[in-house]
């Protein structure tokens, strides 16, 4: 599974900086994406990123406000956010898509290796 960590307690326009820590075994052509869920929500995709060569996708949810890298040495994919809003407040968490079909997409279904996310609060 993955590990996500950065979340916190952040006012609005400010930035916070996520990251996810994946297994060797889940990567090789993998895709890893983002994702979010505020309560009472369905899960939504952010931001997916292709592990072997960097391509970089991005939903509609955070487009613009945030941007996905990866470590490939450290195993890990960092999600930058900026200009948080109050409606950004939500869990967190990242997860593997070995074909890339549902991390292109945005689709929650069908991602592996989910983590327990981690929060983040949006408030004055």
């Amino acid at each position: 599974a993955a590990l996500e960590s950065g979340g916190g307690l952040v006012e609005p326009g400010g930035s916070l900086r996520l990251s996810c820590v994946v297994s060797k075994s889940t990567l090789d052509d993998a895709y890893i994406g983002w994702f979010r869920q505020a309560p009472g929500q369905e899960r939504e995709g952010i931001a997916c990123i292709g592990f072997r060569d960097g391509s970089k996708y991005y939903q509609d949810s955070m487009k613009g406000r945030v941007d996905i890298s990866r470590d490939k040495e450290a195993m890990t994919i960092s999600l930058s956010m900026n200009n948080l809003k109050k409606e950004d407040t939500a869990v967190y968490y990242c997860a593997t898509d070995p074909l890339g079909i549902s991390c292109l997409r945005g689709n929650w279904i069908g991602m592996n290796d989910w983590g327990k996310g981690t929060p983040v609060t949006v408030s004055s």
